[in-house]
This record gives C-alpha cells, sequence and structure tokens, in this order.
C-alpha cells in the first residue's frame, strides 16, 4: 500500500490560501477518485477540494475554520500502487517509500506549523498569483518603530483613519496608538470574514487612484416595454446595462483602458462583471466577451450566474477579471450612488430606483410621465475626463433607447 497526501490545490490564479469550512469524511473511510473531501471558503467563493486518487482516508492534518496556504498537506489517504498509477501518480521509488513508512510512524493528525495559517491572521490581497499587501494610506507619517507594533497586530494605515494623533503636525504617535488599541478593548468586536476583508483590501487598493464620479438621467420606458413583452426567463435591468455598456466599449476600447506609465493598455477582451450582494460582501461574476453574445444568448447564463454568487459557487470562467462592472443599486431603492472601480478595472457604472416622471415632450407639447433613472459612472480621472465619461454614458443610454438591437 502507499500513502499519499491530499493538498490544497490552487484554486484560481489568485488565490494564495483557503480557509477549511467543512471535512466530508473521517479516518478509515474508503473514498472514491475525484470524490469531494471538504469544503474551502477563498476569498472568491466557496469551492470543493476532490481527491487525486482512490483510496482509504488514514487521517486529517488540518482543521475546521483555519486558513491554509495552496500545496499545504490536508491529510492523507492509503492506496494501492495501481491506483495510484491509474490515476497518473508517479511510481513510488524505495526512498519515498522508507520516507512514507517512517511518517507514518508518527501521528497523521499533527498539524504542520509552518502550514497553518491562524484564523487571526490578517488575509492579503493577492495579484498574479502572488500574495502582495493593500499598501493603504491612512496616517500621513509612520515610525518605524509603529510600523513594527502594527504589523504586530495585523493592521495597517487605514486603520488609524479615526486615531486623532498628538505628535507634531498631528502626527499619530505610539503613545496615541497604544491608548487606541486599549479603547477597542471597552467595545464588542466579532472576527470579520474572509469576504469581508476581501472587499476592504480591495476598495483600499482602489481608492489610491483619483477617481471621479458623473451621473446623467436615463428613460427606462422602452426597456421596460421589452422586457414585458420578452418571453420568459425575461431579462434582467441589469443585464441590458451590460450588453449596452459591452457595446459602448468595444467602439472605443480606450475608454476601458488601463493607464500604465505613460501608455494607455486596450482591453484584449470586453468582458463584463456585475455586482451581486452576498453574505457579508459583494461578488462579481464576470460575462466573457459580451459585445459578442446577444441580450437573448446570456439570460439563462446570467441568471445562473446570479444563483451560483449567492451560493458563492462561481465557475472557473466567471472568476476572472473583467474590464468594467455594472451595478444595479436601484434594487435597494437608491436612487443615485458613486460606486468604486475595483482595482484592476477603470469603470463601474450604477443604475439608480426607476421614478416615474414628468418629461417636456415638444412633439405634443406637454408633459407626458416617463420613468427615469439615474446612470452613473464611476470611473479613473487619469484615464477619462468629464466630457468622454458624459459621451459613454450617452451612448449607453442610447443603445438602452433601442433595446430590440441588444
Amino acid at each position: 500500500m502507499r500513502r499519499i497526501p491530499i493538498t490544497m490545490p490552487q484554486l484560481g490564479e489568485s488565490i494564495a490560501e483557503a480557509t477549511i469550512m467543512r471535512l466530508e469524511f473521517q479516518a478509515g473511510d474508503a473514498v472514491p477518485l475525484d470524490q469531494e473531501v471538504m469544503e474551502v471558503e477563498t476569498q472568491k467563493a466557496v469551492m470543493t477540494v476532490t481527491t487525486p486518487c482512490a483510496g482509504r482516508l488514514l487521517g486529517w492534518t488540518c482543521e475546521i475554520g483555519v486558513s491554509y496556504p495552496v500545496g499545504a498537506v490536508l491529510g492523507h489517504l492509503e492506496v494501492t500502487e495501481e491506483d495510484a498509477l491509474r490515476a497518473g501518480l508517479a511510481p513510488e521509488t524505495p526512498s519515498e517509500a522508507a520516507k512514507s513508512e517512517d511518517d507514518s510512524a508518527r501521528s497523521h493528525f499533527a498539524i504542520d506549523a509552518s502550514q497553518q495559517v491562524h484564523e487571526n491572521r490578517k488575509v492579503e490581497p493577492t495579484l498574479s498569483g502572488l500574495p502582495v499587501p493593500a499598501n493603504a494610506t491612512g496616517a500621513s507619517y509612520i515610525s518605524p518603530r509603529m510600523r513594527a507594533r502594527m504589523a504586530e497586530l495585523g493592521l495597517n494605515a487605514s486603520d488609524l483613519s479615526s486615531v486623532a494623533g498628538s505628535g507634531a503636525g498631528g502626527r499619530v504617535t505610539v503613545e496615541d496608538f497604544e491608548a487606541f488599541i486599549r479603547k477597542l478593548d471597552e467595545h464588542r468586536m466579532t472576527p470579520a470574514s474572509p469576504m469581508r476583508i476581501a472587499v476592504a483590501d480591495s476598495m483600499r487598493r482602489s481608492w489610491v487612484r483619483p477617481l471621479a464620479t458623473v451621473g446623467s438621467p436615463v428613460a427606462l420606458d422602452a426597456m421596460l416595454n421589452h422586457r414585458k413583452q420578452h418571453p420568459e426567463p425575461r431579462p434582467g435591468p441589469a443585464l441590458y446595462i451590460i450588453r449596452a455598456l459591452a457595446i459602448a466599449l468595444a467602439e472605443n476600447t480606450a475608454v476601458a483602458g488601463r493607464l500604465i506609465g505613460d501608455r494607455i493598455v486596450h482591453p484584449q477582451a470586453i468582458d463584463i462583471g456585475f455586482a451581486v450582494e452576498v453574505d457579508d460582501g459583494v461578488l462579481v461574476p464576470v460575462i466573457q466577451k459580451v459585445d459578442q453574445r446577444p441580450l437573448n444568448e446570456m439570460i439563462e447564463y446570467y441568471n445562473d450566474l446570479v444563483a451560483r454568487a449567492r451560493t458563492r459557487k462561481l465557475p472557473p470562467e466567471a472568476r476572472g477579471q473583467g474590464i468594467a462592472t455594472v451595478t444595479n443599486f436601484g434594487t435597494f431603492g437608491i436612487v443615485w450612488a458613486t460606486p468604486i472601480p475595483l482595482p484592476e478595472q477603470n469603470l463601474v457604472l450604477g443604475l439608480g430606483a426607476g421614478r416615474k416622471k414628468p418629461v417636456w415632450d415638444d412633439a405634443t407639447g406637454q408633459f407626458t410621465p416617463v420613468t427615469e433613472a439615474e446612470l452613473t459612472l464611476s470611473f479613473d480621472h487619469r484615464v477619462l475626463d468629464g466630457g468622454a465619461a458624459g459621451r459613454l454614458l450617452s451612448r449607453v443610454s442610447a443603445l438602452l433607447q433601442n433595446p430590440e438591437t441588444l
């Protein structure tokens, strides 16, 4: 018999670790090939880990509620050499067999402290598969001594935004910081979820850019009439906006570009994300190549992504990076908002709540009732100015007046 590890897989390009949520098997259980043996939570979704080979579970070396990095050993299987070879594992060498026997003499349930990530560890945002710090800016100056103390407690500069500094020029001193920490103990505190920490880190990284928001009213009657006459399943308002934005961006890709140094990097594909509220945060599923997919072809896929996002089980193709995001904050009764673009994007388009308003009609010479909503565009002001942002809003609005062409 052969002993092989169950390891934390690479669950996404930018995922560095995951938290164990549930274990499906116990020591001694027979486990088939590709069986889902545990459920884990990342910053983006809830996913499962499967077995690399059929065998008998010897035991777990992980704990529920604890985060582990990619590649960490989570447990061990006892398998036959035939099953191992059938699963594509390399034949075991004599030295590996001796090491396996030596390891089996120890407890299978001991947790390797070098691989364990404790519950109170700060979850760091990731970029290109490697963990990177958020580099948030809260206090204007942080001394090396205080920075070391903050690192010890897992805090960053943004956490000091409410601290009144007593130093020169309002600088936050170590004494101010320690008084702030002692004061926190008087309050009720609960741990932030990985989702909430991920959203916070994302927003801090976004805020290092000069962001601006413009808005314009858009008539929704044509879209609502088209939706009313559409057979089931009917497209939601956000899907109309997603499709209209994709067409507008495909006509001028520089609008969705990113400023890197002295060059505008144009997107290679018009992949649009949309915000879905989930427990303690927001997920942004991405629909790929929206400019090439007619509205009717995306309805069922969009509805499926909404349902999957609410259970935090998005498919891999929907967890990529889009070039812009659409958020329908009107579903919460919000008329106007200034949403913040994701760090890797420079655009987020928001739709407010629709309301009946009297609008002057030159053709009839009288006011007529029109359903209007505020369309807002938040953007990186280094890439866009007010004129370009306004033209993009106008183009999206014009496309919505002819929904049959979407």
